[in-house]
């Protein structure tokens, strides 16, 4: 067990130094705004706006990262290498078509989603010069979500964070000059638009780190390998390699509907509290960035579990798959445990360190049990979703969340049917713990619905 766990911690760790970079970028980008000498409240809020644009946009398209990522551990499992170059060249050709079809929807998505966010019309006008700069990234985007699972799939989380790490420090760094200017010479910036062309030159600096990792450590290994496939590899690459586009769009076709679940939770979250007023409607919204910062930690551990699970399954390994399960779960319900103790211990400071509006702060104080318990309820269901991915059981996934998504529902509007057939009219405090209720439905329903299917849907594929 004792390498099982190092290939565990070998995987995880990478995942989560490169994941802990991510919230510096929006960290910067909002401080770049407010350091701008036109109005730093509308510069932030096109910043927000425009971010959350490109979050609809690219939500959807998780799928390139995770299909790739369990489809090619299996391959990788199995030592078939020609199946792991062809799981990269599919997902590339989909994630550049998919661009394609960003770009070219542009205007009218960007209509509808102005239909549902209600802003300035200076906060309008920034956000679209943000979007119309920072979508021509999207080829790159989409192939550096590619590139990632790829990389994970091929049991190297390592040149994942290197990618992560260029890309977010890139980000940083072009940004700041971009748009604040270079000291000491006479370029003083381009103001607010350096921001997005500050991503739009990360991104792309991203792609080119990922291709000359892939030519420098991959091309020769692959080429060499295609030529001496294993056995297991050559028993099953006549059979796959005739299939292999049907499950690769199966595959993903499964992952884009949890996807499209997902997104309607946080959506349905965002929209209800949004009823609530603005004190707690930026109460909700920190609360839920709060419950989101330990998956920066189990989310490593999540992709040490899929690319494992994704490896023993190709190699048909059922024992060394179940004791990865178990592994990959006390580890990360290790770290919720942590989280745990720490969401009890620093809840209002952390709200303190988001905001100093002391309004949210105090609102906030009736809801931080919802804080502590978040890591309990969370860690499975996070846990579950990468051995799930490695696994390719993507079907028990879809099935997962579009039930997830029903039991949200089921909560929120059955508990406001009942306050209403017994006459009783819910406070607004007892509609905010409804919200929060039902949240934790969603997250209850994925974990017990994966848990009891993990005998058929995972050891079943070993």
């Amino acid at each position: 067990m004792r390498h099982l766990n190092k290939e565990i911690l070998r995987l995880a760790l990478p995942s989560i130094l490169a994941n802990l970079t991510v919230p510096l970028v929006g960290l910067v980008d909002i401080a770049v705004a407010g350091h701008l000498e036109t109005s730093a409240a509308a510069l932030i809020g096109g910043i927000s706006v425009g971010s959350l644009m490109f979050d609809m946009l690219y939500w959807n398209f998780g799928f390139l990262r995770a299909g790739t990522g369990g489809l090619t551990a299996q391959a990788y499992g199995r030592e078939d290498w020609e199946a792991c170059l062809q799981n990269l060249r599919h997902a590339i050709g989909a994630a550049l078509v998919s661009a394609l079809v960003l770009i070219a929807v542009q205007w009218p998505f960007q209509k509808l989603m102005f239909v549902f966010v209600q802003c300035s019309d200076e906060v309008m006008e920034l956000a679209l010069k943000y979007f119309y700069i920072r979508i021509w990234a999207a080829p790159a985007t989409l192939c550096l979500m590619v590139m990632r699972g790829w990389f994970i799939g091929m049991q190297d989380t390592f040149s994942s964070m290197l990618t992560d790490i260029m890309v977010n420090g890139m980000n940083i760094v072009a940004s700041i000059l971009l748009a604040l200017g270079v000291p000491g010479t006479s370029f003083s910036g381009i103001g607010f638009t350096g921001i997005a062309w500050g991503t739009f030159i990360a991104q792309y600096s991203g792609l080119l780190t990922a291709a000359i990792i892939f030519t420098l450590k991959y091309r020769l290994l692959l080429r060499h390998g295609a030529a001496s496939d294993s056995t297991l590899a050559s028993a099953t690459h006549a059979t796959l390699g005739t299939v292999s586009m049907r499950e690769f769009f199966s595959v993903n076709g499964d992952l884009f509907v949890r996807s499209l679940c997902l997104m309607a939770v946080y959506l349905a979250f965002t929209a209800i509290s949004a009823r609530f007023g603005d004190t707690l409607l930026a109460m909700c919204s920190i609360m839920m960035k709060l419950m989101m910062i330990f998956s920066y930690f189990t989310d490593g551990f999540a992709f040490a579990g899929e690319a494992l699970t994704g490896r023993f399954v190709g190699r048909r390994d059922k024992y060394a798959v179940s004791k990865t399960v178990k592994w990959t779960f006390i580890w990360s319900m290790g770290i919720g445990m942590l989280f745990v103790f720490l969401y009890a211990a620093a809840g209002t400071p952390m709200f303190r360190l988001m905001t100093s509006d002391n309004t949210v702060i105090q609102a906030a104080k009736a809801y931080l049990p919802w804080l502590v318990i978040m890591p309990l309820l969370g860690c499975p269901a996070f846990t579950w979703d990468g051995i799930y991915i490695g696994a390719t059981a993507t079907k028990d996934m879809r099935d997962a969340n579009i039930g997830c998504l029903i039991a949200f529902f089921i909560i929120w509007f059955g508990g406001i049917l009942i306050s209403r057939t017994t006459g009783s009219q819910l406070s607004l405090d007892a509609k905010v713990h409804l919200l929060f209720a039902a949240y934790y439905a969603h997250l209850i329903y994925r974990s017990a619905y994966q848990t009891l299917k993990y005998k058929t849907a995972i050891l079943g594929r070993a």
